[in-house]
C-alpha cells in the first residue's frame, strides 16, 4: 500500500495535464508586467507620479493665466502633462498587479472563477448541497450527496488504517451532548468565543474580526491611493488581528468607519459570543449541557479507564471520529466554515520526561514545506526542510510531535493533496496557549488561500490536570522503579473524620479536591493554616468555597522511599478537520480538458483510487443483449470483490458515458466489446489495456487497493488502441 501510494505521488507530479487553476492563473499572470519591486516601493512611485501630475497641471494653469500668452510653451507643457499621466497610469497598473497577486502569483479573479467552476460541478453532481434547500437553506449547514458520502467514507476509512491500525490506537465513540461541568473544566464555557457586532437597526450579527479583516484586505487590493505608511498599518492589523482585544477591534471599526455590509447601518461595539450550542439534559432543565465543540474532551475524561485498558502502560493513543458543533456567527467559505462538521482527533499520551518516539526514524528523512515562526516573523516564505533536521535543531519541539507531523504529511499526500500546496506552519507566540509546548498546523492552499486543515499540538499536561482538578479524580500515570528511591514528597493527608463531621455527605468531594491540589496550592494553604488557623478552599465539584481548618488536613514535605513515580502525562494532539481536507482535495483534483471536437471543456476529478467515490464503471460498447449479459456478470464479480461500481447499459455513446463518470472522478472504466475479454480505461491518461473477463475484477481490485499501480497493469497486459470515436 505504501509503495503504491508513493508511486502515485511521484506520478502525479509528472502528469503533463495541468489543473484549470494553474493554467488559468499562468495565462493571466503572463499577461501582466512582472515587477521585482515591493508593494511599498510601487506605492511610493505612484504617489510621486501623482504629485508630478498635480505639479505639472498647476504649471499648465499658470501658463494659461499668465500675462504673456505663449502657445508653443503651453503646448509643450500640456504634452509633458500627458506623458506624466500615462506614466502614472502605468504605475497604477503595476501596483494593481502587485496587490491583486498573492504570494504564489495567483490572481483574485482567477481564484474565484476556478472556485465557481469547482463548486458548480460539485453541487450539480450532488457531492454536496446546502441543507434544507427547499426552505432556502441555513448558512453553515450542508448535506453530502452519494458521491460526497462515498469520498468522505473513503477518507475516514484510510484515516483509520493509516493512524488507528498502524499505531494500535484505542478508538472510542463518545456522546455529542456534553455536561456543562466538563466544558467548564476545559475552558470552553468561559473562553470559546469570537467577537461579534450587530447592525444597530436590523439586529443582523457579524463577526467583528472578519469585518476588520475584509476592510483591510479590500483597501490594500483596491485603493491605489493608499500611502505606503497606511498600507503598512493595515498589514500590521492583519498580522496581529488575533491579538486585538474587543476594545481595540471596536476602536479600529470606528476609526475606519466600517458599517454593516448589507445595510451600511452603524454597528454595535464588539462583544464576546460563545460559539457552543447550549442545551439542557433531561426535562427539568436543571442540568445544562452543550453540543460538543470538539471530540477531544470525551477522550480526556476517559483517560483513567483507557490507561487501565492499556495495561497501565505509556505511551498510548486514543482516537475518535465524530460530529462537532460550533455556532459560527457568520459562516462562509462553503465547507471550510460550517456549524456542524466531522472531526477526527488523536490524543497521544506520553511521559513528559521522555518524548522520543521509536518509529521517528521512519519519517525523519521526509522533506516538505515547513514554515517555522522565525521565518514568519522575518517576512520570509515557507521552505523545504528535512523533518529529522527540524527536530534535531529544536525547530520542532520533540520526536513524538515530529513523528505525527510526518505521518500527517504522508496521509494527506496519499489522499491526493498536492504536496507543493501543502505546508506545515508553526504557531506564532500570540497564537500559542500558555501551556502548549509547540503547535503546528498542516495548511493546504486552495482558492481561498492557505487553510488550516490539521492541527498538531503538544498540549503538555494541561487537559488532564484541568479535569483532575474539576472532577477530583486523579488522572495520572505511574512509573515503577526497579529499586526504591528516597525523595522529598509533598504529603497531603485529609482527616476524613473531621471533614465528615463538618461536611457530612459532601465529605468525599472535599477529600478528593484536597488530594489533587498542586504543590503550589498545598504550600500556600499550609502557610495560611499556620498563620490564621483556617482558609477558604474552592471545591469545584461543589461549585463553592468551603472553610478548611487546621485540624482537617495535614500538609507536610517528608522524605519518603518511593517504589514508583506518579505523574500527569503530556498529550500530543493531531486534530483533523475532515470537511476542510475533503474540500481542498476537491480543488486539488479538479481540472478540465478539451472534448474530442475541442468545442467545450470537460470537467474531471483526478481522485486517487483510494478515495474515489466509485472505483469503476461497466459499459457495454453498444446496445446488444450478449454484451449486456457480460456486463452483468462482471458487475456481480466486482460486487463479490467489494469494489464499488456502476453499470450503464443505456444506448448513449461510449464517449458521453466516459465523460459523465470522469466528472465524478471514477478512475477506471470497463468497456465490454466482446464475450471473452474487455478493455479497462484509466481516467487521466485515457490509456486502455485488454483483460480477460475472468481476470477483470482481480485486476481492478489490485489497483484500487494499492497493491499495484496503473503502470504495473500496463506492463502486464496488452495495450488497447482506443478509437477517437470512443472519447467525447
Amino acid at each position: 500500500m505504501r509503495l503504491a501510494c508513493v508511486f502515485s505521488i511521484v506520478a502525479k507530479s509528472q502528469n503533463p495535464i495541468k489543473t484549470l487553476f494553474r493554467r488559468h492563473l499562468s495565462l493571466v499572470v503572463s499577461a501582466l508586467p512582472i515587477m521585482a519591486d515591493s508593494e511599498e516601493s510601487l506605492r511610493r512611485a505612484l504617489a510621486e507620479k501623482h504629485a508630478a501630475v498635480d505639479a505639472q497641471a498647476e504649471a499648465v494653469r499658470a501658463l494659461k493665466a499668465g500675462p504673456e500668452f505663449a502657445p508653443a510653451e503651453i503646448d509643450a507643457a500640456v504634452e509633458s502633462l500627458k506623458v506624466l499621466k500615462v506614466e502614472a497610469a502605468a504605475a497604477a497598473r503595476r501596483l494593481q498587479a502587485a496587490v491583486s497577486r498573492n504570494v504564489d502569483g495567483s490572481i483574485a479573479g482567477s481564484r474565484e472563477a476556478f472556485r465557481q467552476a469547482v463548486v458548480n460541478t460539485l453541487e450539480r453532481r450532488l457531492f454536496y448541497i446546502p441543507s434544507f434547500k427547499i426552505y432556502r437553506g441555513v448558512a453553515g449547514l450542508y448535506d453530502y450527496g452519494p458521491p460526497g458520502c462515498a469520498v468522505k467514507s473513503n477518507v475516514l476509512a484510510f484515516w483509520r488504517q493509516h493512524f488507528v491500525l498502524e499505531e494500535n490506537m484505542l478508538e472510542v465513540d463518545c456522546p455529542c451532548v456534553t455536561p456543562e461541568i466538563v466544558l467548564k473544566a476545559s475552558g470552553h464555557v468561559d473562553k470559546f468565543t469570537d467577537l461579534m457586532v450587530k447592525d444597530e437597526k436590523t439586529g443582523t450579527c457579524y463577526r467583528a474580526d472578519h469585518l476588520l479583516k475584509d476592510y483591510c484586505k479590500e483597501k490594500l487590493e483596491k485603493d491605489l491611493t493608499l500611502s505606503s505608511e497606511k498600507a503598512a498599518e493595515l498589514k500590521h492589523i492583519l498580522a496581529v488581528l488575533d491579538d486585538l482585544s474587543a476594545d481595540e477591534v471596536g476602536a479600529k471599526i470606528k476609526e475606519y468607519g466600517i458599517a454593516a455590509p448589507d445595510t451600511k447601518n452603524p454597528l454595535s461595539d464588539p462583544y464576546p459570543f460563545n460559539l457552543m450550542f447550549q442545551t439542557s439534559i433531561g426535562p427539568s432543565g436543571l442540568s445544562p449541557g452543550y453540543m460538543r465543540p470538539e471530540t477531544a474532551q470525551g477522550i480526556f475524561v476517559n483517560f483513567k479507564d483507557l490507561y487501565y485498558y492499556n495495561g497501565n502502560k505509556l505511551p498510548f493513543a486514543a482516537a475518535q471520529i465524530g460530529q462537532a458543533f460550533r455556532n459560527e456567527i457568520s459562516p462562509r467559505q462553503g465547507l471550510l466554515r460550517v456549524r456542524e462538521f466531522t472531526l477526527a482527533e488523536i490524543e497521544h499520551f506520553v511521559d513528559p520526561e521522555d518524548k522520543t518516539h521509536p518509529k521517528f526514524v521512519d519519517v525523519s528523512n521526509l522533506e516538505f514545506l515547513m514554515f517555522p515562526r522565525k521565518e514568519q516573523l522575518a517576512g520570509e516564505s515557507a521552505k523545504p526542510m528535512i523533518l529529522g533536521e527540524a527536530v534535531s535543531k529544536g525547530t520542532v519541539n520533540n520526536e513524538t510531535l515530529g513523528y505525527f507531523i510526518g505521518r500527517v504529511y504522508l496521509f494527506l499526500a496519499c489522499l491526493g493533496i498536492d504536496k507543493d500546496r501543502l505546508r506545515f506552519r508553526q504557531h506564532l507566540p500570540n497564537e500559542m496557549a500558555h501551556y502548549a509546548a509547540d503547535c503546528w498546523d498542516a495548511e493546504i492552499e486552495c482558492s481561498y488561500g492557505w487553510i488550516e486543515c490539521v492541527g498538531i499540538a503538544d498540549r503538555s499536561a494541561y487537559d488532564l490536570r484541568a479535569h483532575s482538578e474539576k472532577s477530583g479524580v486523579a488522572l495520572v500515570a505511574h512509573e515503577k522503579f526497579s529499586e526504591s528511591r528516597e525523595v522529598e514528597k509533598l504529603v497531603i493527608v485529609p482527616s476524613k473524620k473531621e471533614l465528615g463531621l463538618a461536611f457530612k455527605g459532601n465529605q468525599k468531594m472535599v477529600v478528593e479536591a484536597l488530594e489533587v491540589m498542586s504543590e503550589k496550592e498545598a504550600l500556600k494553604m499550609r502557610a495560611s493554616l499556620e498563620s490564621k488557623g483556617e482558609v477558604d478552599f474552592h471545591v469545584c465539584t461543589l461549585g463553592k468555597a468551603v472553610v478548611i481548618t487546621k485540624n482537617m488536613v495535614s500538609i507536610n514535605i517528608e522524605k519518603k522511599k518511593e517504589h514508583q513515580r506518579v505523574f500527569t502525562p503530556s498529550v500530543i494532539e493531531p486534530s483533523f478537520g475532515i470537511g476542510r481536507i475533503i474540500y481542498c482535495l476537491f480543488e486539488h483534483s479538479f481540472y478540465t480538458r478539451p472534448s474530442k471536437s475541442e468545442d467545450e471543456q470537460l470537467n474531471v476529478f483526478r481522485f486517487p483510487p483510494l478515495v474515489a467515490p466509485i472505483k469503476c464503471t461497466v459499459f457495454p460498447l453498444i446496445k446488444m443483449q450478449k454484451f449486456d449479459d457480460v456486463a452483468k456478470i462482471i458487475a456481480r464479480s466486482l460486487t463479490a470483490a467489494g469494489i464499488s461500481h456502476i453499470i450503464d447499459i443505456t444506448g448513449t455513446s461510449i464517449g458521453k458515458r466516459y465523460a459523465r463518470t470522469d466528472e465524478i472522478g471514477v478512475p477506471f472504466a470497463i468497456t465490454v466489446d466482446s464475450t471473452s475479454s474487455v478493455t479497462i480505461r484509466e481516467r487521466d491518461s485515457k490509456e486502455q489495456v485488454r483483460v480477460s473477463i475472468d481476470e477483470v475484477a482481480n485486476v481492478v481490485k489490485e489497483v484500487t487497493d494499492g497493491q499495484s499501480t496503473w503502470a504495473d497493469i500496463m506492463w502486464r497486459y496488452p495495450a488497447h488502441a482506443a478509437s477517437l470515436a470512443d472519447e467525447e
